[in-house]
């Protein structure tokens, strides 16, 4: 028998297939700025100068770690893909953009229509909530690097932001405030060490009573958003810093923001910690010091503000039904 492309593990009709099923999903998030159907080599955005004086351009690539191995095992894949585009907005959020477009690449030991369809559902749905489009993506089936049923992602997203709005931590100085924003679970992080100590002793679709759901409708919990507290905030605040609480947890990430000769104190005690970083850690027998290191412990945003803007933070929070507190300060 004669071999193909198909006997060495690439069905080229799956890829069409899955072509075919994505189409109404990206041609949801577009908007008259997106020259190009789907298909072509490259897609085209029209930049709209007249918004902007000073436009910069801002972009972040990422993924979304090991909490793919968590979708796989529960064959839920339909959120995946809004974790992967708010991450992203996310982070150039932080500096104050608003999200322009978005692009995916998706890469499978088998392509499965089905799945990649429920994936790209997810891009989808997170692209219109945040205001952007998805113009682009790839799909690659690829036999031999990865299992038959595992597949991984990444997305690029663009931005733009007014040069004189950016948000680059520069103007923090001594005393200003770090504001806390919860976080929804463990959004993208630590789910290396969460699968390892809590999968040895509990199953995905276990009902855990101090969580009130099962493991995987906990562990699946959509990574937060925060593009319109961001917005929110900068009509009326200082924000000096924003840092986004992903790998490297609170003082990782924060730290990043801090000029040089200023540090951080972090009020650990001014928060209850959520449930799911509680059973980790009993189960796993973490210290306070690895868990801080690893998660973001029920903190996905900080914001760095004057102290005398405190409660007019917290106020704008609470207007958009936000929580916000204290969590540090400038040292």
């Amino acid at each position: 028998m004669s071999e193909t492309y198909k006997t060495s593990g690439v069905d080229i009709a799956a890829g069409e297939e899955t072509v075919d099923r994505i189409k109404q999903y990206v041609k949801s998030t577009f908007n008259k700025n997106v020259l190009t159907d789907i298909g072509h080599f490259g897609g085209l955005f029209r930049f709209d100068t007249s918004k902007f004086k000073e436009p910069v351009l801002v972009s972040s690539v990422d993924g979304v770690g090991t909490k793919l191995k968590i979708a796989i095992e529960a064959g839920r894949h339909d959120t995946i893909g809004q974790d992967l585009v708010n991450h992203c907005v996310n982070d150039i959020a932080a500096c104050g953009a608003e999200p322009l477009f978005f692009l995916d690449y998706m890469a499978f030991g088998k392509l499965q229509p089905d799945t990649a369809a429920d994936i790209v559902k997810g891009f989808s749905v997170a692209c219109k909530e945040n205001g952007c489009a998805l113009i682009g993506g790839e799909t690659a089936e690829m036999p031999g690097v990865y299992d038959e049923n595992d597949y991984d992602l990444s997305g690029t997203i663009v931005g733009v932001v007014e040069k004189p709005e950016i948000i680059d931590g520069r103007n923090i100085k001594l005393g200003d405030l770090l504001i806390g924003f919860p976080s929804n679970g463990l959004h993208t992080n630590g789910y290396s060490l969460a699968r390892k100590v809590l999968l040895e002793k509990f199953s995905l679709d276990e009902h855990i009573d101090l969580l009130n759901r099962t493991l995987a409708d906990e562990l699946l919990r959509v990574h937060k958003s925060y593009l319109h507290l961001i917005q929110e905030l900068k009509k009326s605040i200082d924000l000096k810093g924003i840092a986004h609480i992903t790998g490297g947890g609170i003082v990782g990430n924060t730290s990043r923001i801090i000029p040089g000769g200023l540090n951080l104190k972090i009020h650990w005690g001014n928060w209850v910690i959520p449930p799911v970083f509680k059973l980790i850690q009993e189960t796993g027998g973490i210290s306070n010091e690895e868990m801080r290191k690893v998660f973001n412990v029920g903190i996905g945003l900080i914001a760095v503000v004057p102290r005398e803007q405190e409660e007019q933070t917290l106020q704008v929070a609470l207007s958009i039904q936000e929580h916000a507190l204290v969590v540090g300060e400038v040292e």
